[in-house]
């Protein structure tokens, strides 16, 4: 009941309430808030406080940023899902709190889609900054295993190189990303491997144009550190999930290395193993860190995981 209780009292003020229906469609900074909502950090920065310690929101800190978004369990992620409906759609304020986050997350695409643009040419190049591609590569097949996969879909497919990679043996591969320079190199580099089976298309991986349940392993291979809202991406990923497919994540484990965000767009720092184990679980996914590759500077991760209750040894056959 004192949970309930502090649920309550946390939510019940009207800037708090708006922070709630904009952490419903986005996970954001204080400052991002701020250019929503028109209010100075300090007031926002109590506000949220206040929010996190009635359980309402989950805020983490990640080098000099702080990010917040819906709690992902407890009374007062229950609250929140309960109330968000009963916001009412055609309130001025909400219309317009909504657009402004639509500019905000608009700049955001624009930011790294400029830098796509910039670097596609060299883009793997620079992955293999970190640690060296065909080590990520080589744990990645062993970790996937060996079987044919009917639906190979790859998120932010970049270059394209993960549908070089497992295409020969995918029935169909489909290849997703907004950049056009990039989806460019991705269909030269397919049409040299002669994997007309495999195709890519302009697309933003919080919103696939896709059925449900219609993948048998979904990739994403160094692309959530670029994305708006991590979370969002893998619960899109679940909706497309066949019941008995698997998903894969190559990606950094946290670090500091805060120049990536000024020089190569990185919007997170990296992601622990109970982050991503947390977004699987609000997806009804069951995702665990499955290998570890240590570079000069950074470390990735690679989880591995499917419906909870359905994980299978391989790729569906």
């Amino acid at each position: 009941m004192t949970d309930l209780l502090t649920a309550l009292k946390g939510a019940a003020e009207p800037t708090r309430l708006r922070i709630l229906v904009l952490l419903a469609r986005a996970e954001l900074t204080v400052t991002e808030l701020t250019q929503v909502l028109g209010q100075s950090q300090p007031r926002l920065s109590r506000h949220l406080k206040l929010m996190a310690e009635a359980g309402l929101i989950d805020r983490f800190r990640e080098g000099a940023w702080v990010f917040h978004r819906l709690a992902a369990e407890g009374v007062g992620a229950r609250l929140a899902e309960r109330l968000l409906p009963l916001a009412d759609s055609a309130d001025a304020v909400r219309q317009r709190d909504l657009g402004r986050l639509d500019s905000v997350l608009k700049a955001r695409t624009e930011a790294a889609s400029a830098y796509f643009a910039a670097n596609a040419a060299q883009w793997d190049e620079i992955r293999a900054l970190h640690v060296a591609e065909h080590e990520v590569e080589a744990a990645l097949d062993r970790l996937i295993g060996p079987g044919r996969i009917d639906f190979l879909l790859d998120v932010g497919t970049g270059t394209g190189r993960m549908l070089e990679l497992f295409g020969p043996r995918a029935q169909r591969g489909l290849g997703i990303d907004l950049s056009h320079e990039m989806l460019a190199l991705a269909r030269a580099r397919l049409e040299a491997a002669g994997l007309q089976h495999c195709q890519v298309r302009q697309g933003d991986l919080h919103s696939m144009a896709l059925d449900g349940g219609v993948a048998d392993l979904v990739l994403f291979h160094q692309v959530l550190h670029f994305a708006a809202d991590p979370q969002a991406a893998i619960a899109e990923a679940a909706r497309v999930l066949a019941p008995k497919g698997r998903i894969a994540v190559i990606d950094f484990l946290p670090h500091d290395r805060e120049e990536l965000r000024d020089q190569h767009a990185h919007r997170r720092l990296g992601f622990a193993p109970r982050e991503v184990a947390a977004w699987g679980r609000h997806a009804q996914l069951d995702i665990q860190l499955a290998g570890t590759l240590t570079g000069a500077f950074l470390s990735i991760g690679i989880w591995l995981g499917g419906h909870a209750g359905h994980l299978t040894d391989g790729p569906s056959s």
